[in-house]
C-alpha cells in the first residue's frame, strides 16, 4: 500500500484526535483494562492545545487515498511524544514509515538519541527498531496508574 507523508497543519488536529482515541480503544485495549483506556483517551477529549503542541516541532502524518493513517512527532531535544497508527492500517508499515522520518530529523537536528515513554502495546515495535528499556514506569491520570516504558535508541 501506498502512504503520503506530510507535515502537521492545524486543521489536522480533528482527525488526529480521532485516531488517536480509536487506536488507544480498539489496540491497545489488548494490554490495558477499560479504566485505563478511559483515562488515557476519555470520551469527548477535544485535542485542546494539540494546534499549538504539534506546531512547535516536525509532526508528521501518514495518509492513504485521504485517510489518516497514522502520526507522529519529534521534539528538539530527542522526544519522540507520540506515535499512534489507526486501527484500520495496523500492521501495514505505516509506524515504520513514520519512525523512519523521526530517526531521519534526529540525525539531521545532531541529536544523540531518540527516546520514548511507549506504551505495552508499542514496546515491540520499539525494539525492533533498536531501543533498550531503560526503565519501565507507572504514570498516574486521575487516580489510574498506567504501564510504560521509557526507552531510548543511541544514533
Amino acid at each position: 500500500m501506498q502512504f503520503i507523508l506530510r507535515l502537521f497543519e492545524p486543521g489536522d488536529v480533528p482527525a488526529m484526535v480521532t485516531l488517536f482515541y480509536r487506536s488507544v480503544h480498539e489496540v491497545a485495549c489488548a494490554h490495558y483494562t477499560p479504566e485505563q483506556l478511559k483515562v488515557w483517551a476519555p470520551d469527548g477529549m477535544t485535542g485542546q492545545g494539540w494546534d499549538v503542541h504539534f506546531a512547535n516541532h516536525p509532526t508528521w502524518l501518514a495518509f492513504q487515498e485521504g485517510e489518516l493513517a497514522g502520526f507522529t512527532d519529534l521534539e528538539a531535544d530527542g522526544h519522540l511524544d507520540m506515535m499512534f497508527v489507526s486501527p484500520d492500517f495496523q500492521g501495514q508499515g505505516v509506524a515504520s514509515l513514520l519512525y523512519e522520518a523521526v530517526e531521519k530529523q534526529a540525525l539531521e537536528q545532531n541529536n544523540k538519541r531518540i527516546y520514548v515513554e511507549a506504551s505495552l502495546t508499542a514496546r515491540g515495535f520499539f525494539e525492533r527498531k533498536g531501543f533498550h528499556v531503560t526503565e519501565a514506569q507507572r504514570v498516574e491520570r486521575n487516580q489510574v496508574s498506567l504501564k510504560n516504558f521509557r526507552m531510548e535508541k543511541r544514533l
